[in-house]
């Protein structure tokens, strides 16, 4: 069978090309799956999508109407998958519900610090042979408390991580996390989190639960000097709300892997048109603030397990086989 993929980054090609050799074409794209790309995958019966793919009912119907009947996303979150809808239109849905969560932990871990430290203004001042240390004064890790939010498989890896620095251990979730109890950790209620916290990081899933689970009440509980990590979903931050209260001086840093409305920017080239999007301006401004372009996935090991799953899952399907990566199991009868 011959699979069409979107959104396929240069990086991650030869990957594709790899794993599916021997097994199946692919085809690979650089644009990504919406409303006028839909169209392309007529007489595809399989495509595989990233992460900012947009299938909605619309291009899930355009996608049906040319002949796809399974859909294999390249990601854990399917939050951009309208499943009712595919359900009603009879289309097997699939997922990666399991890639390395160091890859996110790690990078979560090195925005909190690139932001506790100055890394960016202190590399962009060395550039121009500026070698003062004014406004690079940051803070020891060891002995402050680290608030998780979130302690599924990333964010044990995360606290973890924040076991070696010698950190007190905040969590919160709805499930608590053995291992995590065993380095430490305190499980405690989200609004006592937010206010003892000195360092936040995100690894909830974005739900109807969690959508702005960082709001603008959440925030005004943080520490003047606190600092945010999300790597996980944009929508949990209310982004309106953080520019507000980065106008007010408050926080040591932010660090933003993931933006609420970054589709149709994220993977693209925006350098010679510019955006419009005036928060996120804004946001980029702050000299306390990193914002990277949902990367935090994207090293050689993720992304080569995220590629295995995908294969596996377009193998189930043709062999008509359930996994735990399938999200609407709807299949063509043998």
């Amino acid at each position: 069978m011959e699979i069409l993929a979107f959104g396929v980054q240069s990086d991650e090609k030869p990957l594709i090309e790899k794993a599916f050799a021997g097994k199946h074409e692919v085809r690979c794209l650089d644009v990504f799956l919406n409303q006028d790309t839909a169209p392309i995958a007529a007489g595809y019966e399989a495509v595989s999508t990233s992460v900012n793919a947009d299938l909605g009912s619309g291009v899930l119907q355009t996608l049906a109407a040319g002949g796809t009947q399974m859909i294999a996303q390249r990601s854990t979150g399917f939050n951009n998958i309208d499943l009712d809808v595919a359900e009603r239109l009879a289309m097997r849905v699939a997922r990666v519900s399991y890639y390395s969560p160091y890859s996110v932990a790690e990078f979560a871990w090195t925005l909190a610090m690139a932001v506790n430290r100055r890394v960016i203004r202190a590399a962009s001042r060395t550039r121009d042979f500026d070698f003062r240390l004014d406004g690079l004064l940051g803070r020891d890790m060891h002995g402050r408390t680290a608030g998780i939010i979130g302690t599924g498989k990333i964010g044990e890896a995360f606290t973890r991580i924040a076991h070696g620095f010698g950190m007190n251990l905040l969590g919160w979730d709805v499930v608590e996390n053995p291992a995590c109890v065993e380095l430490g950790m305190r499980y405690v209620e989200k609004e006592q989190l937010l206010a003892e916290s000195d360092l936040i990081s995100l690894h909830v899933p974005l739900l109807p639960s969690t959508h702005h689970i960082i709001d603008r009440q959440a925030l005004a509980r943080m520490k003047d000097d606190a600092i945010l990590i999300n790597s996980s979903r944009g929508g949990l931050v209310d982004t309106t709300a953080l520019v507000g209260e980065l106008r007010a001086g408050r926080f040591l840093g932010v660090g933003l892997d993931v933006y609420e409305a970054e589709a149709g920017l994220f993977f693209l080239d925006k350098s010679l048109e510019g955006v419009d999007d005036d928060t996120l301006a804004r946001l980029v401004t702050f000299p306390n603030v990193i914002v990277t372009s949902h990367q935090a996935y994207y090293t050689q090991d993720a992304v080569s397990q995220i590629i295995e799953a995908t294969v596996r899952n377009i193998d189930d399907y043709l062999a008509h086989r359930s996994s735990e990566n399938v999200l609407v199991p709807a299949a063509p009868a043998p």
